[in-house]
Formats: C-alpha cells, sequence, structure tokens
C-alpha cells in the first residue's frame, strides 16, 4: 500500500479531507479506525501530548479533588434547600450554614429541638450578637423527613471533608518532585499553592513539548477561533481544549481580577470597560498560560510590567485625548515637557 500522487478522497464524514490510500477499488471503503491507523502507520498523524505517569499520576488526584470539592458545594446547597423547605431562613442571618454555630443548631435540630431560644444560644463568637435575628430565622416547622434529609446530608458532607483530607495528603506525596515547579508559580499574582497544583498537574513541566506558546494556548482552548469561509472571519470562539485547565486558569483571572497594582489587574479592567468581564476574563486567562509557559520553560519567576503599563504605551494618545478635551472646554494648550520647565 502507497500513497497517491492523485486527488485527495472524502473520508470519514462530511467535509473531512484526507490522503487518498491505494486502496483496492474492489474492496469496501475503510472505517474511520482503519484510516487513522493506516495515516498512523505511514506516518501522517502527530502524536498527542501524553505527560509521563508521575504528572498523570498528580492530574488524577487533583481532577478526583475537585470533583469532591464540587460535590460539597452541592451537598451544602442542598441543606440551605431542605431548611428553607422548613421555612427556617439560618442563611438570611449566618455567612456559613456548616460553620460551628450552624452546625451546632443543625445537629440540635435533627435531635428533636424546636425552641428558636435555646437554638439561638448554641451561637458561638460574633454570632452571639446576632441572636434576635436568629430566634426570628429559626422559627419554622421542621418534619420528620427535613430530619433525615439533613442527618444523611451532613454526614455525606463529614465523608466528603474527610475523603478531600486524604486525597490531599496524597496530593501533597506526589507533589515533592514538582515543588520547584509549583513554587515559581505561585509567584504569578493570583495564584496560590492549590491553583498552582491543578496547573502544574495539567501542563507538566516540561515545556519543551508544545512548539510555542501559541500551540499551548490552542492546546488549553484560550486563544481565539480561526473560523473563516471565502477569505471572511465568521467566529473568533475559544475552542473546548482542556476542561479542567480552563477551569483553574478562570478563577486565577477572577482573583486577578480583585487585585490591585499588577499588569494583569489593569489588563483586566481595560478589556473589560470595553468588551465585558467576560471577555476580560478570557484574555487574562491566555495572558497567564502564556507567561507559565515562559516561567516554566526559563526557570524565572514572574516579573511584573507595573499597573502603568498601558498608560506609558500609549502615552501620546492619552496626550492627545486630554488636551483635546481642555479645547473643547474653551482652553489654549501649551505643552512643555517636565525636564524643559
Amino acid at each position: 500500500m502507497r500513497l497517491r500522487d492523485a486527488r485527495p478522497v472524502r473520508r470519514g464524514g462530511v467535509g473531512k479531507v484526507l490522503p487518498s490510500l491505494d486502496w483496492n477499488s474492489n474492496s469496501p471503503a475503510p472505517y474511520p479506525t482503519e484510516w487513522l491507523a493506516d495515516l498512523l502507520r505511514h506516518g501522517l498523524l502527530t502524536p498527542s501530548f501524553i505527560p509521563p505517569a508521575p504528572i498523570r499520576e498528580l492530574r488524577e488526584l487533583t481532577r478526583y479533588r475537585k470533583h469532591l470539592v464540587e460535590t460539597r458545594a452541592r451537598e451544602v446547597n442542598r441543606v440551605q434547600k431542605v431548611l428553607e423547605g422548613a421555612n427556617i431562613k439560618l442563611a438570611s442571618v449566618a455567612t456559613d450554614v456548616l460553620g460551628k454555630s450552624g452546625r451546632a443548631m443543625l445537629e440540635a435540630l435533627i435531635r428533636g429541638k424546636h425552641d428558636p431560644a435555646v437554638l439561638a444560644e448554641l451561637a458561638r463568637g460574633r454570632m452571639r450578637s446576632k441572636r434576635p435575628e436568629l430566634q426570628l430565622a429559626l422559627e419554622g416547622r421542621l418534619l420528620g423527613q427535613h430530619r433525615i434529609l439533613l442527618q444523611q446530608l451532613l454526614a455525606h458532607i463529614d465523608f466528603l471533608e474527610t475523603s478531600r483530607a486524604e486525597v490531599e495528603a496524597e496530593i501533597d506525596r506526589c507533589l515533592v518532585p514538582f515543588g520547584q515547579a509549583v513554587a515559581l508559580a505561585q509567584t504569578l499574582p493570583g495564584i496560590a499553592e492549590t491553583a498552582a497544583t491543578a496547573i502544574i498537574a495539567e501542563l507538566g513541566t516540561d515545556m519543551t513539548r508544545f512548539a510555542s506558546d501559541k500551540h499551548l494556548a490552542s492546546w488549553a482552548g484560550v486563544c481565539p477561533g480561526n473560523k473563516q469561509s471565502g477569505g471572511k472571519r465568521l467566529s473568533g470562539k475559544t475552542t473546548h481544549g482542556n476542561p479542567y485547565l480552563r477551569a483553574v486558569l478562570g478563577e486565577v483571572a477572577w482573583a486577578i481580577s480583585h487585585t490591585k497594582d499588577n499588569y494583569l489587574s489593569a489588563q483586566f479592567h481595560r478589556i473589560a470597560r470595553r468588551r465585558g468581564k467576560q471577555k476580560a476574563v478570557v484574555a487574562v486567562s491566555h495572558s497567564v498560560l502564556i507567561i507559565l509557559y515562559h516561567m516554566l520553560r526559563e526557570g524565572r519567576p514572574y516579573s511584573d510590567l507595573g499597573p502603568d503599563y498601558f498608560e506609558k504605551l500609549e502615552a501620546t494618545q492619552i496626550e492627545r485625548y486630554h488636551v483635546r478635551r481642555l479645547e473643547q472646554l474653551g482652553y489654549t494648550v501649551t505643552l512643555t515637557p517636565a525636564s524643559a520647565a
């Protein structure tokens, strides 16, 4: 079997043009899996990125930890739903329904205590100053099914917290060879240890596997799309990429948006003013990934460009804007450099 020099044929679906192989004209067309196997045998397929075994082990643990955290959050929401069904408005007074005060009240409700004054006395710390509000919030009607549901939900939440602690202990063990990379990633604003661990688990530490930072951004799914037809660009929507890496990069971007005095925060607010926060999150996620690529490739910590980077970059534009505004107000503006004054 050899590659033809003739025109390509369409196989494996409408619109997919693949090189033609010299199949026997009497034999039926190959299935997509057979076609891919022949392409691989002729060296026409680019190998996929498969990280080494230690990274794969760390990746499985961090992904399962994320699943445990999400499951616990859903169970906490179910606890609040059960309380709302019993007309108990504990969440409107307590910031954390499963804090020390809230947990003590829930356990008392499960044991059959109904007096709001007695339940309010279980408050601890700063919650004791809210006892009058707690008495009003705890005036509900907790039925038998509500107690059973609360008991099962609290037991499941305890199990999830125990499982998460065990998984995090195993993650710490697997993280020892990658401690330097995790510490390096944490030098970037908005990245704490948990986020750094998840990023290293998805990317690995060997950036030479990616031809460039653009290839990495495309693989992760945080670069603009390039859908064109007839020379006209139809959509710039991002691809799916790696959903776990995209999720943690989005969380990092939101964390950066709440910081100050750094380049990435200035970039977020600059884009958010013009195009909205969602597009700003994607743009900052892209910048964070590009920065991480070069940090891990060169082994250097993050060096910030400064919050006034864009102002310096557009100094002429800003100068022209303010001169025009002053002239609109009736002033004659003459600019003199500070060094010549």
